[in-house]
C-alpha cells in the first residue's frame, strides 16, 4: 500500500504505484489519471485502461462506460471513511498512525 502526501497530484501518485500494481485485466481511474505515458505504461503491463479522457484532449480515447460506472462502489467506500473526522482532515501526521485509524474506521463501518 502506498500512502501519499495529501496534496500529491494524481500523476505523481500514478508513477509511484505503477510498478506495484498487481496483475489485472483492467484499471478503472478518473480523469486525473488521463495521460499518454500512463496509458502506455498500463498497456505495456497488459492492463487495459478504463479512463475517460480529460476535457482538454482534442481526440478522446475510447473507454468502457458501463464498466466505468462501477467505480462508484469504491467512491462510496471513501465517502464512508471520510465521515470520520480524523480521517477526512488527516489529523494524524504519521503515515503509520493514519493507516491504523483507517483500519479501525473500516472495521467499525463494515462490521456494523
Amino acid at each position: 500500500m502506498l500512502l501519499s502526501e495529501g496534496q500529491m497530484s494524481d500523476h505523481k501518485g500514478a508513477r509511484l504505484v505503477l510498478n506495484a500494481l498487481p496483475p489485472a485485466n483492467v484499471l478503472i481511474a478518473d480523469r486525473g489519471y488521463d495521460s499518454t505515458w500512463f496509458r502506455q505504461a498500463l498497456v505495456t503491463k497488459g492492463i487495459e485502461p478504463c479512463i475517460p479522457s480529460s476535457r482538454s484532449r482534442n481526440i478522446p480515447y475510447p473507454y468502457d462506460k458501463a464498466l466505468y460506472r462501477q467505480r462508484h462502489k469504491v467512491e462510496n467506500l471513501f465517502a464512508k471513511l471520510k465521515d470520520w473526522r480524523r480521517i477526512a482532515t488527516r489529523y494524524d501526521r504519521c503515515a503509520h498512525t493514519f493507516f491504523s485509524a483507517i483500519c479501525i474506521a473500516a472495521t467499525v463501518i463494515f462490521w456494523i
